[in-house]
């Protein structure tokens, strides 16, 4: 998985997430980064990121600078362990995105992901629980996802 970030004209860092599509029967509506599953010809778990990153999003694998990597982390429901890293892109990146799978890009400020930070009951096929959350504007980040961005965040001044 890739963990896009950039600086604004005022250099505030930006994170990119997609949203997949309302209609999809996995994980409708929710918002994660860009990234999936390694194919057979990854020859690691870098370029499978970069692969992905260009499928869903069209970002080209030679326009991101790896700044690092961030700890595994694990799904509860799959039992999938997701491995993200962290690259630079420039800003203002025309986005091109896999209709079938990506409703739309999502380009959030860290420090309004920040301030969205809260533990809270939601309900998932009628199971209810306390999770971290961050929720900006209308768009909810939960899951594996608020746990790669508290991770993120814990590691950013």
């Amino acid at each position: 998985m890739l963990v896009p970030l950039y600086l604004d004209v005022y250099d505030t860092v930006h994170a990119v997430f997609t949203e997949r599509r309302a209609e999809l029967s996995r994980h409708p509506g929710e918002i994660s980064f860009p990234g999936g599953r390694r194919d057979p010809g990854d020859p690691d778990l870098w370029t499978t990121a970069l692969r992905e990153s260009e499928e869903e999003i069209g970002l080209p694998r030679d326009a991101v600078e790896v700044l690092g990597a961030l700890i595994p982390v694990p799904t509860f429901v799959t039992n999938y362990a997701i491995y993200p890293f962290v690259g630079l892109i420039e800003r203002d990146f025309a986005w091109v995105i896999a209709e079938a799978e990506v409703g739309r890009v999502l380009e959030l400020r860290l420090d309004a992901l920040r301030e969205g930070y809260a533990r809270r009951r939601l309900v998932r096929r009628g199971v209810p629980f306390r999770t971290d959350t961050y929720l900006v504007g209308d768009h909810l980040i939960w899951g594996a996802t608020a746990r790669i961005v508290g991770d993120l965040l814990a590691r950013m001044p």
